[in-house]
């Protein structure tokens, strides 16, 4: 996913072509297949999918995070970009230079804090782990800053909090903390994998608010991993939708959300309760399983579950269509969608936007 008309110093981050597999006993699970996106400076990218489709992979891949072996990038390019100096290459980095980036340039909140965090360690200790590693801080200077970046992060009396063990937290307040750890150097870039998944409503709306007030204040570019399209929504302004280890349609929220181009992505905002008075509905499931990722299909990875499924699906996967929207005004966001729906000779199909481009997004 990239804008139409700026170059790569406007992205943050860019990711090309990327494959991960991993060997197991039943064969080899291509997980990660020639994925591409771009991450806006400044500007929230959530990737989206069911799980299994290879969004926590894509990132851990990223972050050098793959365990080698059973796992292997066999294929790509990640390259990190500071407004300041060249563009980083991450795939293929020798570890001791992966850990001076992690935590550092690039901040990571997990799924589970309480596996994330040492249960033998206090709160803050952990917090100063991270600042003498990436800022060289002494213990006392970094609890200092440690009871600054909870109380930062909300955390009612952190002095005192700092000072107690992950036991004594809550779900919310831990994953707080995380949010703590994860901003501990100012990084470019912040991975949130399901930082919500966790927490019950009203938690989420909170944490979701901490993580949009922080990223004005800092100019952080996100990467949210979710499968909740209503975090979606509050959160993000470009989306990448994945369905078996492939993007399958990207650009805007707002086109994503309005305009969307594929069935899956149609699929997934009619199994997704509303709030509207005025757009209640009643859900409808995606019926069937994705595909076996030991033996990916040659075609289109959801043509077994698509109702407007045609023969030249299943055996040929398309190029990304570029598709375009006369008001569209939504940052000149380049909005594709890997669906030969969008072939100008597909017939016209009830709710998937399409415009017959007919030709290829590069």
């Amino acid at each position: 996913m990239r804008q139409k008309h700026d170059h790569d110093q406007d992205y943050a981050l860019t990711v090309d072509n990327l494959k991960v597999e991993f060997d197991t006993y039943g064969g080899t699970v291509h997980a990660v297949r020639d994925v591409s996106f771009g991450l806006r400076r400044g500007k929230t990218l959530a990737i989206v999918g069911e799980s299994g489709c290879g969004k926590s992979v894509t990132v851990q891949a990223l972050m050098g995070l793959i365990p080698m072996p059973p796992g292997r990038i066999t294929r790509g390019s990640a390259k990190l970009r500071s407004a300041a100096s060249e563009a980083t290459e991450l795939i293929g980095l020798r570890e001791r230079e992966l850990n001076r980036i992690r935590g550092n340039r690039i901040g990571m909140i997990f799924q589970d804090p309480m596996t994330s965090l040492n249960p033998t360690m206090r709160i803050g200790d952990q917090i100063v782990e991270t600042l003498r590693v990436h800022r060289g801080m002494s213990i006392r200077e970094g609890f200092r800053e440690a009871e600054r970046l909870l109380d930062r992060v909300r955390i009612s009396e952190a002095r005192e909090r700092a000072r107690q063990y992950p036991f004594e937290f809550s779900g919310g307040m831990l994953q707080r903390v995380m949010i703590a750890v994860a901003l501990a150097c100012s990084p470019e870039v912040l991975i949130a994998d399901e930082p919500t998944t966790a927490l019950d409503v009203t938690i989420q709306a909170q944490i979701l608010d901490l993580m949009q007030a922080l990223q004005r204040e800092e100019g952080m570019s996100i990467i949210l991993i979710t499968h909740d399209l209503g975090v979606v929504a509050r959160m993000a302004d470009d989306v990448a939708v994945m369905y078996a280890g492939q993007i399958v349609e990207s650009g805007s929220a707002e086109a994503i959300f309005h305009r969307g181009g594929h069935p899956y992505t149609l699929g997934l905002r009619r199994a997704t309760p509303s709030n509207d008075p005025e757009n209640r509905q009643r859900l409808e499931p995606i019926e069937g399983s994705p595909p076996d990722l030991f033996h990916p299909p040659v075609g289109c990875g959801y043509f077994a579950r698509c109702p407007h499924a045609m023969q030249v699906c299943e055996g040929r996967m398309p190029d990304p269509f570029e598709l375009h929207h006369a008001a569209d005004t939504a940052d000149d966001v380049l909005h594709s969608a890997r669906c030969w729906l969008q072939h100008d000779q597909a017939p016209r199909t009830e709710g998937v936007n399409q415009n017959g481009a007919g030709r290829g997004a590069s």
